[in-house]
């Protein structure tokens, strides 16, 4: 795990800011902000022993450890055609050793057009930033400035974003209207996340 998720798992936990934890642990904001970018982090013993007093547990041990890693939420993508892509982060989500390696970040979904792929409203689907997409996969693309969740088919030299709710037709972008609009496929998914609160 890396220092910067283990900062900002715990600043999430306890809704701190970058200014507060700083003051927490007894350094400047300068100084947390070189260990979050990943600037600075060869630590000393002491202030690894500081950390891990704040923190409430071995810091040194668990950055040794690759069990676990902190994925980014950038906003939300319509499961659908008509919302505005947003990349403001509203925060992260925890996956293993085995799954942080197959993404780079979650959005959360608005709609139902993918109900079919049992991707619902609500729902975190994990992507991995990508320009190209086998026939069949699942992706986010953007379309002009609108992104959307789509199963991406190619056939006949069209580009096809297809719904899994039968009641979406699918939109078909002819190799002029892909370089034109444009239409670009930011990510594949990869797995879906229902939280049940």
């Amino acid at each position: 795990m890396k220092l910067k998720e283990l900062l900002i798992r715990y600043e999430i936990e306890n809704d701190l800011n970058h200014t507060q934890l700083a003051k927490i642990i007894g350094v400047s904001t300068s100084t947390l902000y070189r260990w979050i970018s990943g600037e600075s982090t060869d630590l000393k013993k002491s202030t690894l022993q500081k950390l891990s007093h704040v923190l409430g547990y071995d810091v040194e041990k668990l950055l040794h450890e690759e069990t676990s890693s902190l994925k980014p939420i950038l906003g939300t993508v319509k499961a659908g055609y008509d919302l505005f892509a947003q990349e403001s982060i509203e925060g992260y989500v925890e996956v293993n050793g085995k799954d942080a390696p197959r993404g780079d970040y979650f959005l959360r979904i608005q709609g139902d057009s993918m109900e079919g792929s049992h991707i619902y409203d609500g729902d975190l689907v994990f992507v991995r930033q990508c320009d190209t997409v086998e026939d069949g996969k699942i992706a986010v693309v953007l379309i002009g400035e609108e992104a959307t969740v789509k199963k991406v088919r190619y056939k006949n030299n069209l580009m096809i974003l297809e719904a899994s709710n039968p009641k979406y037709e699918p939109k078909y972008f002819t190799p002029q209207e892909v370089a034109d609009l444009p239409v670009r496929i930011l990510g594949q998914v990869r797995f879906v996340r229902t939280d049940f609160d």
